[in-house]
């Protein structure tokens, strides 16, 4: 340590070499995750700051004798004095100084801004002066004179120029506008604006937005109905070849029927119960053996018997449904010896699933009648998804994926998909441009990182407000009738309507999630549950931990749909669907569909990865969209969407300059302010005010509270404009 310090300080860049340590622990951090830092840009900055404080000390301290420690290392002592001999004294000190400043402005781009605002500020103190010299009392006296008549004239003009001819109009309220504009130049050079002035254009306001609402009853001149397909005209769904054949027909053993027959009436026998009539339907993995008790007989006393049963039989899950819904027999499900998959193509393939006519259709699997179970996730609306590792989950959510991927066009539909194991959903990045949403900035197309995941979470919630914001406008209830509005051409594009595709939000491991981020995922997921099943959003989450403080009483309350695969105990089953019934399953697909009174066992589809991979490839050959669906932005109140180091000030909103006479106007920095004022959405509305911060007119974030405004009137912001842009 001695030998390595002694020759990094003395003989090589004195006391800087310090910062070679900060930048091995910004590596160091990097690598353990804790905060993501641009090692490059520390790099840099590092290795700069090492040679510039190496010369810097050395020349400082050129003429220190007897010191064993060289403050600038032989490095710093070599250069400074090349320096000084070619320069001098004070050329070292000029370009010590220039270097410095060449410096902080590549480290940070505040520095022009807070050269530039010291400049104009001492500008702004000398017109402050001169100022003074001018009689304030009796020019403020005239100007408010003038305002108060050319305020009222402005008023009259205007009203009764909008009476008498629409043409008139527009030529009047921009003349007047010029007026306005030049009088409140002159008032805020020495006083407030005149409030008559303000007064006197408010009735236009309420007019503008009667005529809002009443131009929802727009009707196009296009007499075809609008076809949201034609984007994508050519798109071709996947064909069932691309998933495997299996042989899903289950094979009818009459001797391992009777023999189970025989055992079922001699355990139940033996225990005093006896039996009328029996009968067995054979499915796909269980049999179910339906029983008729002779008269007098408890129900009670034959659902304590499941586990002689299971020991008569010799079998792992027996299930006893006493008594089975809408019939007067006792069900028991036994499973099969020999259990057959059931593929996705016989389900996918299947007439009941392709004359579908379902908004969402979803083909789970099929039930113990061999019937194919189907759902509508439109009228679910959201689902709940539980079992244990190894049970089928991630099959099951592959499912609910390739069904809707083979029923829905891109137009139709977009996926949220998230996947904390990075592993599971990965497969699908290659259709990012035709079926995936994800935040502006882009990034991965899976959402892994969880601080993504609440950013997405919360931007669905602005999604979800937008959308309503639509509904509220064209006076319907729900998507179903809004886009079909839209496409018989009774909504104006022109007022921000739009063809809204359904969103299903699919998010894996929920449990760990929560363990993560706690209320910040759940109070989000809870809102969109609650509200966003009339504007076409659904959410689909699975965990491993079926545990009351992951699946707690508010997501339960709003997942009426829940599907329960094999979990390990009851208190796991009763936690997924109220009930025991989930321990008892047999795992490898087996599971359990509630959605009301009674549990349906249904055997889902199985669908490899392979045959996933193949679906998605079909897909991604063919042209999609040049972009995602992007989400709304979505701005933190407490710091913002992102950092400011992300923000663009090359590309600047053209709305900007109007933007900073807004807030300087009216000395308050609302985004809100800046969305209703130039009737944009709130992601730009957002960006202009990150640009605005960057910049230095507008203060950063406070919370709820709105920004501060750093410039007090429109001249210090002119003066500043003309330097800046």
């Amino acid at each position: 340590g001695a030998v390595i310090s002694n020759y990094l300080i003395n003989d090589c860049f004195g006391a800087a070499s310090y910062l070679i340590l900060i930048f091995l622990g910004v590596c160091s951090f990097r690598l353990m995750g804790i905060r993501q830092f641009c090692i490059w840009r520390w790099f840099i900055i590092c290795s700069l700051l090492t040679i510039w404080i190496s010369v810097f000390l050395a020349f400082v301290t050129i003429n220190v004798s007897d010191s064993y420690i060289y403050w600038g290392g032989l490095h710093g002592y070599h250069v400074s004095t090349w320096l000084t001999s070619q320069v001098g004294y004070p050329g070292v000190w000029l370009l010590l100084v220039f270097t410095a400043i060449c410096f902080l402005i590549y480290a940070s781009s505040r520095t022009i801004i807070w050269i530039r605002s010291m400049l104009s500020f001492k500008k702004m103190r000398q017109s402050s002066v001169d100022k003074n010299n001018v009689d304030e009392g009796y020019f403020s006296d005239s100007v408010d004179k003038e305002g108060l008549h050319a305020a009222t004239a402005t008023g009259k003009q205007l009203l009764k120029s909008h009476q008498e001819d629409d043409d008139m109009f527009s030529d009047a309220v921009d003349n007047n506008d010029n007026e306005i504009k030049n009088d409140n130049q002159i008032t805020l050079e020495y006083e407030n604006p005149a409030p008559s002035a303000i007064t006197a254009v408010s009735p236009l306001s309420g007019e503008e937005d009667v005529e809002e609402e009443e131009s929802e009853s727009y009707q196009s001149v296009e007499k075809e109905p609008y076809n949201p397909k034609l984007d994508l005209e050519s798109y071709k769904f996947p064909t069932v070849d691309l998933m495997k054949y299996y042989d899903s027909e289950p094979t009818i053993d009459k001797g391992e029927q009777e023999a189970n027959k025989n055992k079922i009436i001699k355990t139940l026998g033996s225990f005093g119960i006896g039996i009328s009539s029996i009968r067995a339907t054979v499915g796909p993995t269980v049999t179910l053996y339906e029983i008729t008790p002779q008269q007098g007989i408890r129900i009670s006393k034959i659902r304590g018997l499941e586990s002689d049963l299971a020991l008569s039989l010799s079998a792992m899950g027996i299930r006893i449904i006493a008594p089975i819904p809408g019939k007067g027999t006792i069900g028991i499900e036994v499973p099969n010896s020999k259990p057959k998959i059931v593929s996705g193509q016989s389900i996918i393939g299947s007439q009941k699933f392709q004359d579908s006519t379902y908004d969402l259709p979803i083909a789970l699997g099929k039930t113990i009648t061999n019937e194919v179970f189907m759902i509508d996730l439109c009228k679910m609306p959201h689902v709940l998804v539980a079992g244990a590792t190894g049970q089928g989950k991630s099959v099951g959510l592959n499912t609910i994926i390739a069904c809707l991927l083979y029923k829905k066009h891109p137009a139709e539909l977009k996926f949220v998909l998230v996947d904390p194991k990075m592993v599971e959903f990965s497969i699908y990045s290659v259709i990012e441009n035709h079926y995936l949403a994800e935040l502006p900035e882009g990034g991965m197309p899976i959402i892994t990182d969880v601080k993504k995941v609440v950013q997405t979470l919360q931007s669905l919630c602005i999604e979800m407000d937008n959308r309503y914001t639509l509904l509220m406008k064209a006076h319907v209830r729900n998507i179903k009738e809004y886009n079909a509005k839209f496409i018989n051409r009774r909504l104006n594009p022109e007022k921000g309507h739009k063809f809204l595709p359904y969103i299903v939000v699919i998010i894996d491991e929920y449990g760990d999630l929560i363990m993560t981020a706690g209320k910040d995922i759940e109070l989000p997921i809870a809102r969109i549950a609650q509200k966003a099943r009339a504007v076409g959003i659904h959410m689909i989450i699975a965990t491993q931990r079926p545990t009351t403080n992951i699946i707690t009483g508010t997501i339960k309350a709003n997942f009426p749909a829940r599907i329960a695969f094999r979990v390990t105990t009851a208190i796991d089953s009763r936690t997924i669907l109220d009930r025991t019934g989930a321990n008892q399953l047999i795992g490898r697909g087996d599971m359990l569909f509630l959605q009301g009174a009674d549990p349906v066992r249904v055997q889902c589809a199985f669908i490899d990865t392979p045959e996933i991979e193949r679906i998605t490839q079909f897909i991604a050959e063919q042209q999609g969209y040049p972009t995602p669906y992007y989400l709304p932005e979505y701005i933190d109140e407490n710091g913002g969407s992102s950092e400011l180091g992300d923000v663009d000030m090359d590309k600047l909103d053209p709305l900007f300059e109007k933007a900073a006479h807004l807030l300087v106007s009216i000395q308050q920095g609302s985004t809100s302010k800046i969305q209703r004022e130039f009737s944009i959405g709130y992601n730009r509305a957002g960006r202009i005010m990150d640009q605005l911060e960057k910049a230095g007119i507008v203060g950063p974030s406070e919370g709820s509270k709105a920004r501060e405004v750093l410039f007090k009137d429109s001249l210090m912001l002119d003066e500043f404009l003309k330097n800046y842009l």
